[in-house]
């Protein structure tokens, strides 16, 4: 469930907001009951901070105790956030298909249907890259902690995923519906009744690096395989949304 006090932070926005979802923790489907509120979007910068000399705030962030919400706020003017899509960036991807929406438009609902041009095989890399920085996380603490853990699963099932069928999920649950990894259930259970930096100390870290190895050649052969496009396609569609939006 959406926090209701996310509406009206995003209507305190100093920019019209083009769309406004969650992310992080509750979007990937673990939060746990002291995760702060991940709400990410795109804003509208007005035609007169981006055509004079005084340039208006490409990204606005929050972060901190807003309204009794532990809140961490990003959002991008809509021109940044567009030219994000064209480059192998899943994140933003996540971002824009989240179910969590706070705040909606018709031109999010269009930039959607946009985003299915914005996919290329090359987004493996974006996958492969952030599963291993997370690799690198979980590596540090030990007994380690349940989020990197959760957070290499979602990350690598992510891009598996999005390799073989073109479509973004980011929600581990149902990922897991998919892959069926018999582990990761529990996992979940334990991060979502848990405080956010709960430790595992009964973890068999020498299992899950195996899992993490084989589901990342996985990912590596899907992206090899994958019927997705060299580049993106969307550019042309983006520029025509990105003059409407400015001119409104």
């Amino acid at each position: 469930m959406i926090d209701p006090r996310l509406a009206t932070v995003a209507a305190e926005h100093p920019y019209p907001l083009l769309f406004a979802t969650v992310s992080g923790a509750h979007l990937y489907g673990f939060p746990s009951p002291d995760s702060d509120w991940d709400l990410r979007g795109v804003h509208v910068l007005p035609l007169r901070d981006v055509a004079g000399l005084e340039r208006g705030r490409d990204t606005v962030e929050i972060t901190g105790d807003t309204h009794g919400l532990d809140l961490d706020l990003v959002t991008h003017d809509a021109e940044k956030f567009f030219r994000l899509m064209l480059r192998p960036n899943g994140y933003v991807l996540e971002q824009l298909h989240s179910p969590l929406v706070v705040v909606t438009t018709s031109e999010h609902a269009e930039l959607r249907e946009i985003a299915h041009g914005c996919v290329t095989r090359h987004h493996v890399h974006h996958y492969a890259g952030f599963a291993k920085n997370q690799r690198k996380l979980l590596a540090k603490d030990l007994p380690p902690r349940v989020k990197p853990l959760l957070y290499v699963y979602r990350v690598l099932l992510t891009g598996i995923h999005l390799m073989r069928t073109g479509e973004v999920e980011a929600n581990l649950v149902r990922l897991n519906d998919v892959f069926r990894l018999p582990h990761v259930p529990d996992l979940i259970a334990r991060k979502s009744a848990g405080a956010e930096k709960s430790r595992l100390s009964d973890a068999d870290l020498a299992f899950h690096d195996a899992e993490f190895d084989r589901l990342t050649e996985v990912l590596v052969e899907s992206g090899a395989s994958t019927r997705l496009p060299d580049a993106p396609s969307a550019r042309p569609a983006l520029h025509d949304l990105l003059l409407r939006v400015r001119g409104r």
